[in-house]
């Protein structure tokens, strides 16, 4: 019996407990997910005000968003094996570093060169300190309750700092400036880093380990390729030669890194490891709950302010109470993976829950009485996302040597990064097709149209998927329930 197997599911003994410095060691990672998140998010409902002020047109404005998800998602893998050989504190708090100058940067950006520039440099730092920042949570706390407890922290202030960045882009956009959407970031970079050299110990390997060059060349250019031709076909239509030729070279490139790792000594990403149910499946759930979830936030985003007439504050605040639910799903998250039977049984039940409340908003109107539906349905949406995440990091990091979680991590990681990419372009060219078909009705009843048609399919994906995952991880589940026994 692997230990893949035995550790997936399983609930594992009561007992473990975190000692001080295991906690303040939580608090700075927890710290740095929450400013990741913070990122993702905080610039969208500020995107208005920022091509206003920096004199962007409305078709280039979409790069303020673009670059930040091109460098964040193409490079997560490079940096997560160089923490392998130059240690994960060392990448980790470089990244942060990264990320206070690139945030500074941007804030006193003078230019839409510069502040394009900065955008580009915080996808980078974002890059180097989230691998790193789950490698060393997840090395740092013992399989088990433990783990979970700290994972369960972790995806609450993941999805926690999504809607702070919502709320809080509407709020400094409306009673400052868009400019401290960048500067906010930076006191919590200064405290993360006066801190964090006296709390992370470092198990990494360091220097034993090589870089795969060829595999770090073909993967980043590749998974570049992809978020690219997929943002491309979000606003230019999937049909077009932009997209297509985008697409196409992702699926060259990505193909080339498969045939390279597998004559790799020493590969960027183990073939063996990836092929494990756990690790494949696990990594599948988490990409099909934030690549979904995102594009529920994002379409009920514009059905807030272009159906409803919603300023962005209001827009921004109304995702409160799923922030909240969010976080409160991510306190109990452990807890119930060790109730219900194990990860499997939660990954699965989250999913799908979030497709029935994203199916319950195909309901929608064009009055704000149905208010309550969305506030019903996005809170209830924003549980059953955060149990997922949870679940899937759970599942596709349990039972991996210490030497392996880099790996595990920068993988759950990218999966994170490239599911928050791909979700918004392609429910969005959905919505905008449908939205086109309509156009001879009012324009707020077609967006109407378009949104609720997204929604739709949106919730159609994640019902399939945790159908398909469910069956695929049920030969595992009963070998690691007979394993505890």
């Amino acid at each position: 019996m692997s230990t893949t197997d035995q550790s997936v599911v399983a609930p594992a003994a009561a007992g473990d407990r975190l000692d001080g410095r295991q906690r303040w060691l939580l608090v700075l990672l927890l710290g740095a997910q929450f400013l990741i998140a913070l990122d993702f998010s905080i610039l969208n409902v500020a995107l208005p005000d920022i091509g206003t002020g920096m004199g962007f047109s409305p078709e280039n404005l979409q790069w303020v968003v673009t670059l930040f998800a091109l460098s964040s998602a193409g490079f997560t893998l490079l940096f997560g094996r160089v923490a392998e050989i130059a240690g994960r504190r060392n990448v980790f708090m470089g990244g942060m570093v990264v990320l206070a100058l690139a945030s500074l940067t941007g804030g006193l950006a003078d230019s839409q060169t510069v502040l394009l520039v900065a955008r580009v440099a915080q996808g980078l730092g974002t890059a180097a300190v989230a691998p790193t920042a789950m490698a060393l949570l997840t090395t740092s706390f013992p399989e088990g309750p433990a783990r979970q407890r700290a994972l369960g922290l972790s995806g609450a202030l993941l999805s926690a700092g999504f809607t702070t960045g919502a709320v809080a882009g509407g709020l400094l956009t409306g009673l400052v400036s868009w400019r401290w959407a960048f500067l906010i970031n930076i006191p919590v970079c200064v405290a993360v880093l006066a801190v964090a050299p006296g709390l992370i110990s470092d198990r990494s390997r360091g220097g034993r380990a090589r870089l795969d060059v060829p595999g770090a060349v073909t993967v980043t250019g590749g998974l570049l390729a992809l978020s690219y031709g997929v943002t491309s076909g979000g606003h230019e239509g999937f049909g077009s030669t932009t997209t297509l030729v985008s697409l196409a070279a992702a699926v060259v490139l990505l193909g080339a890194f498969w045939a390279v790792e597998l004559r790799q000594e020493q590969p960027l990403v183990s073939l063996r490891v990836l092929a494990r149910p756990t690790v494949k499946w696990g990594n599948l759930g988490g990409l099909i709950t934030f690549t979904m979830f995102s594009a529920v936030i994002f379409l009920m985003t514009l059905y807030l302010q272009q159906v409803l007439d919603y300023s962005p504050l209001v827009t921004g605040l109304a995702f409160g109470l799923q922030g909240a639910a969010a976080f409160f799903a991510g306190l109990l998250a452990g807890p119930l993976i060790s109730r219900l039977g194990g990860s499997r049984v939660t990954l699965v039940g989250g999913l799908v829950v979030q497709s029935a409340v994203t199916a319950s908003l195909f309901l929608v109107g064009a009055d704000r009485s149905w208010m309550v539906l969305v506030l019903v349905a996005t809170t209830v949406g924003g549980f059953a996302h955060v149990l997922s995440v949870v679940s899937f990091m759970v599942t596709s990091t349990s039972g991996l040597d210490d030497e392996e979680q880099g790996l595990a991590t920068g993988l759950a990681t990218l999966t994170q990064q490239v599911g928050i990419t791909l979700g918004i372009p392609v429910m969005s060219a959905v919505a905008t097709a449908r939205t086109e078909a309509l156009s001879g009705r009012t324009p707020e009843q077609a967006m109407l149209g378009g949104t609720t048609l997204a929604l739709l399919v949106d919730a159609a994906i994640v019902l399939v998927a945790a159908v398909v995952i469910g069956l695929a991880l049920r030969r595992v589940a009963p070998r690691a329930a007979a394993a505890t026994d």
